[in-house]
């Protein structure tokens, strides 16, 4: 009998320090901006945007008077936006507004219990609401762009909405359930127990993995999209772009692959400015070259 206990004892130990793993890895380090865009001569407008749970997010609206068009960007995990204000730049040198937000719990923008992918989404899609209703006359044409987890969300956002002209996903997974194993993996988590952690992931974000996965939802995307990713990611292979192309064949999706250009190589990604305006200037933007 004292065996038996043991081992049940033993289990529920690891069980539980599993789950407070997950815990732990939903937790995001809170990374608040340093800078603002007038540090990089830009004139911007600090805007606060209602998101659910009567939380604020909180961003940056870079105007330009009489542009018609706007791109919105999204950070990844523990980002912020700060970070991908390198990546706004093309676009507003060639003529759009932009607008860059904190998702919740990053950045300075409200926390909110825990981070995943469809939150990210929900925080887009109100930014999308909040810039529709508060400046109608900067939105006529929407694109988004987004990083890693960013990157999923723009995807996923983007299948559920027929208002959106353009997606740019950037060093995006193909799978969270793919993602989710790599790392456990890396944790030394037993076998047995990654199918029963990413259930229980599931369970707590409230959708199964396969309704998120950027290789199912891009699928369902009406407007042009843009695959970029870096050659030497680490972090998320740029294999997951390849596979991501290859089970969606249509006509509407691009892939840019980046060399010597790792996960966080925002900078990397932006020496390809030309083809990220060109894409949106195929999309139908009225956007001059670069």
């Amino acid at each position: 009998m004292w065996y038996l206990t043991t081992i049940i004892l033993i289990f529920t130990a690891i069980l539980l320090l599993s789950l407070a793993m997950i815990h732990l890895g939903f937790r995001v380090p809170r990374n608040p901006e340093k800078t603002d865009p007038g540090s990089v001569g830009l004139v911007f407008k600090t805007v606060s945007i209602p998101t659910v749970s009567q939380k604020q997010l909180f961003g940056w609206l870079l105007p330009i008077p009489g542009a018609t068009t706007i791109m919105v960007i999204l950070h990844g995990w523990g980002g912020n936006a700060e970070q991908m204000l390198p990546l706004a730049l093309p676009f507003h040198q060639a003529g759009m507004n932009v607008l860059l937000i904190d998702a919740r719990n990053h950045g300075r923008s409200d926390r909110d219990g825990f981070s995943s992918l469809p939150r990210f989404a929900e925080d887009l899609e109100k930014a999308i609401e909040w810039l529709k209703h508060t400046y109608p006359e900067y939105s006529r044409k929407i694109a988004l762009l987004g990083h890693s987890v960013g990157g999923g969300a723009v995807l996923f956002a983007a299948s559920k909405r027929s208002d959106i002209d353009a997606v740019i996903s950037i060093s995006a997974f193909a799978h969270p359930k793919w993602m989710m194993q790599r790392f456990l993996k890396r944790q030394h988590i037993p076998a047995f127990l990654i199918t029963f952690i990413i259930r229980y992931v599931e369970w707590v974000i409230g959708y199964r993995y396969e309704e998120i996965a950027p290789i199912n939802t891009v699928c369902h995307i009406k407007c042009p999209v843009l695959l970029a990713h870096g050659k030497t990611d680490l972090t998320v292979p740029v294999e997951d772009a390849l596979i991501i192309r290859r089970e969606c064949q249509r006509s509407n999706i691009r892939l840019l692959t980046v060399e010597n250009a790792g996960h966080e190589s925002v900078e990397k990604i932006k020496t390809h400015k030309k083809e990220l305006v060109e894409f949106l200037r195929d999309s139908g933007f009225p956007l001059p070259s670069l």
